[in-house]
């Protein structure tokens, strides 16, 4: 059989997804079944974000749909769990929205490919009765809201951020995220960016200790917590405050404009790396220059292995990613993710052609 043309693999690649896009939160192994084969045809395992966990869910139906036989289990466990597994090779491919840090690269068994397949928004959400409009933020005052400085709604720095709205003096109730999270990666980065204070006393990763608040597990935990707790605030992507009806803030930008967290805002983040964007595509655009630009905005990424060990599997792979970024893009806006830019997708589809086994390009 003819591994480098896609006819071989015809009725063999499919996916069906077994774990929940969101609410498996777990640095831990992922249940059995990773990297093995069964009598029905081909499994393929997979962990990591929950943040895109809504759109990889539709891929791999629609996927499924067209291409019975392969069978694809990816776990929502959090980007800090994709990261680790991947790196262990427990899995066949990881998902994260952190990229891996330079030294995470360096002690993986071989080298790791990423893979961005569309971006998205973190909001800051809030359960406040009674407010009209949505609640404007700069990124020092909710330095200070998670640093647990400002702890009432009423604080003068929010007043005067919200002149015509009517803030109560209860108290702040601060969440945040208790699992390793692409999510809290792309939010801590932006509040490092903008608050000096923010980056001495806590910085940047996928973890970090928190100076206030309980922890939930997933996007859907935190969104679950804030819905049900009067005056409570925290972050979530996007597609998880739409779902739970939650509130979400404008946020000031580097231009100085308070903007909403939309599809145009997230892409025009997006388009300013552009043609700038490093080679091995790891990358920020939070705080990201231009008026319409959205400040917590990210890319959020696959992890592949570049050299594959099995032809099959890895051919399989490649053809299922190949797709998300032609055919899968289309189904993004109504998830609530912004597509990449062209020229982004173009250099994702370059990076996928890297991709091999023996020496050999796995990618027709």
């Amino acid at each position: 059989m003819r591994l480098d043309t896609r006819a071989a693999l015809a009725g063999f690649v499919a996916l069906v997804l077994l774990g929940t896009a969101c609410g498996q939160t777990s640095d831990g192994p992922v249940t059995p079944g990773a990297m093995s084969s069964t009598g029905a045809g081909l499994t393929l395992q997979g962990a990591g974000a929950s943040f895109p966990g809504p759109l990889y869910s539709k891929w791999t139906s629609e996927y499924n749909r067209a291409n019975p036989g392969v069978r694809i289990d990816y776990q929502s466990i959090g980007s800090g769990g994709g990261i680790k597994q991947i790196s262990e090779r427990t899995v066949d491919f990881g998902a994260t929205d952190a990229p891996m840090t330079d030294e995470q690269l360096e002690t993986a068994s071989k080298e790791i490919l990423h893979i961005p397949t569309v971006l998205g928004a973190v909001v800051v959400t809030y359960n406040l009765a009674g407010l009209e409009e949505p609640l404007n933020l700069d990124g020092e005052t909710t330095a200070e809201i998670f640093l647990g400085k400002i702890t009432k709604w009423n604080d003068p720095k929010l007043a005067a951020l919200n002149p015509g709205g009517a803030l109560p003096s209860s108290d702040i109730a601060v969440t945040n995220r208790a699992d390793g999270s692409g999510t809290t990666a792309i939010f801590v980065d932006f509040l490092s960016k903008v608050s000096p204070e923010w980056k001495e006393k806590v910085g940047t990763g996928t973890t970090v200790k928190w100076p206030v608040g309980p922890g939930n597990k997933g996007n859907d935990g935190v969104a679950g917590y804030v819905k049900n707790t009067p005056g409570a605030v925290s972050y979530v992507e996007l597609i998880y405050a739409k779902n739970n009806g939650l509130a979400t803030a404008k946020m000031k930008n580097s231009a100085g404009k308070f903007v909403e967290p939309t599809l145009d805002s997230v892409t025009a983040a997006a388009d300013g790396v552009a043609t700038s964007i490093p080679d091995d595509l790891r990358v920020s655009i939070t705080n990201a220059a231009g008026e319409a630009s959205y400040p917590i905005s990210g890319f959020t990424y696959l992890l592949v292995y570049k050299d594959q060990d099995d032809a099959v599997k890895g051919k399989a792979l490649v053809d299922f990613i190949a797709w998300a970024l032609k055919d899968g893009e289309a189904m993004a806006r109504e998830l609530v993710f912004a597509p990449l830019p062209a020229a982004i997708r173009a250099k994702a589809e370059a990076k996928l052609k890297l991709v091999n086994h023996a020496g050999k390009a796995l990618l027709a």
